[in-house]
């Protein structure tokens, strides 16, 4: 089940709510929490139903490993449950990889397994990882199975995240105030969902469908349609993801629970560091904790600090798909955060911000067509037409004021954007959406603000809008990681 889908709006959302509150307020609270716990696993088993008991044996498995952890900090013990953990999305995530590439290097022929990726695996994993290292440190103080189940499984961030941890999510369901409808935290939640469900159905899809195109032809791609498909994924990623964010914190405050921000105007930054410092910032919280530090973090000198840092994003790179082109993704990023790190220790080196902003955001541009491409020639194809091997075709009615320009470079005056379905209207959203995402307010900081009427005008205009564009319902980018 979508956020962006009429059956979740207008069904399931409004059901689950009004009943969990209605038995909060006949205080049937070991029964509201399994009301909640029931509507989590039934919108995950909404796409398909056979992968149900993997996250509930997943579960079992992971709440009998932290009850364990709570009596004895056993180390052995925190091993085997993050190694089961691992094996688990090793084989449903990455084990045909793993067959192709040995078949490849030992001109073997294995035959793949052809899984289907078990929705939301990578989220659960890695939230439950966190839950077993934080039990181990005892930073974990309850373990009711109740609480555990709906600590994985609340729907608002299931699918996608935010990864959270135990300690910031449970106490806010024992909190009596909780248990009552508040309506200022559902005027915020449907403000902040609203918006969100705007950034993915309105500018989130359009986007799509250029980038689509542009990655998915075979076709060479001139300089206009290279870079108008890379940008396009740019954005749709962007308006994606923190769209998705938006309506989990905003479907999350209408339940009276605040989820940790994960997405903060990442593409303002104007230094790599700070980029992921706004661009799934639970992600990067967890690669940190769980990560880059017990690798050894900075504090063995600059060799190893780079070491750690490479390896570090590889790994972000390898979480977030099966695939070279994940890989030297996260390879890329591992590579600027050490240049950045190089450049403010030792060049000491200031910068214009905007130059500085415009070096980070092509960056990042460029680094999105490998994450997005289907294979590595698709990756290849795309750049070469950014850097201008396969010439330009402008509209033909630049004919005759331009073709003195064809003396200089490869220009056709046909077939304008003809490989990607375009036409002159991309060249206009592409500005609005540069405008949106430098210029504007983060949604975050609409939060716990006094609404007025011009508000209300507004977020009903934009919910209609989306509402009505409903029809052409499409899944989020990070439900395939």
């Amino acid at each position: 089940m979508l956020f962006n889908s009429y059956e979740f709006i207008f069904i399931f959302l409004p059901v689950s709510f009004l009943i969990y509150f209605y038995l909060n307020y006949k205080k049937f609270i070991i029964l509201s929490k399994g009301w909640l716990i029931l509507s989590s696993l039934f919108f995950y088993s909404w796409w398909n139903i056979i992968y149900l008991p993997l996250i509930l044996i997943s579960m079992l498995f992971n709440y009998y490993i932290g009850s364990k952890l709570s009596k004895d900090n056993n180390k052995f013990i925190l091993s085997f449950g993050i190694i089961m953990n691992l094996l688990l999305l090793f084989y449903f995530k990455y084990f045909d990889f793993f067959l192709v590439n040995i078949n490849i290097l030992f001109h073997l022929d294995y035959e793949l397994i052809n899984l289907a990726l078990p929705l939301a695996i990578s989220f659960f994993t890695f939230q439950q990882i966190a839950y077993l290292i934080d039990s181990y440190k005892q930073e974990t103080k309850e373990y009711d199975f109740l609480n555990y189940s709906l600590f994985v499984t609340f729907f608002p961030q299931l699918i996608a995240g935010p990864i959270v941890h135990h300690k910031e999510m449970m106490p806010q369901f024992s909190k009596l105030n909780n248990k009552f409808i508040n309506y200022k935290n559902i005027s915020m939640g449907i403000f902040i969902f609203s918006i969100g469900l705007f950034k993915k159905v309105i500018i989130a899809d359009t986007f799509a469908k250029y980038a689509n195109y542009g990655f998915n032809t075979s076709q060479p791609l001139d300089l206009l349609e290279s870079w108008i498909t890379s940008l396009s994924y740019t954005f749709q990623l962007y308006f994606d993801f923190s769209g998705y964010t938006d309506m989990a914190i905003g479907l999350a405050l209408l339940f009276n629970i605040i989820l940790p921000i994960n997405f903060n105007s990442p593409y303002k930054a104007l230094n790599i560091q700070d980029f992921w410092r706004r661009w799934h910032i639970t992600l990067s919280r967890f690669l940190k904790d769980y990560l880059y530090i017990p690798l050894g973090g900075n504090r063995y000198g600059d060799i190893r600090t780079y070491s750690n840092l490479l390896i570090t994003f590889i790994l972000a790179g390898v979480w977030h798909g099966a695939g070279w082109t994940f890989i030297f993704w996260g390879f890329l990023h591992g590579i600027a955060l050490i240049i950045h790190r190089v450049w403010s220790k030792v060049l000491r080196f200031s910068i214009s911000k905007v130059f500085a902003w415009f070096i980070t955001f092509n960056f990042i541009n460029i680094a999105w067509v490998f994450f997005r491409a289907n294979e590595w020639n698709d990756a290849i194809r795309i750049l070469s037409g950014m850097i201008g091997l396969n010439g330009i075709h402008l509209p033909s009615f630049f004919t005759s004021k331009l073709s003195f320009l064809q003396q200089y470079y490869n220009i056709e005056f046909s077939n304008f954007l003809s490989n990607i379905h375009g036409d002159l209207t991309i060249l206009v959203f592409l500005p609005i959406a540069f405008i949106i995402t430098i210029f504007f307010n983060n949604s975050i900081s609409y939060l716990n603000k006094n609404y007025t009427t011009i508000h209300a005008f507004f977020i009903s205009f934009i919910l209609i809008i989306s509402i009505y564009s409903l029809g052409n319902k499409s899944e989020f980018l990070y439900f395939n990681f």
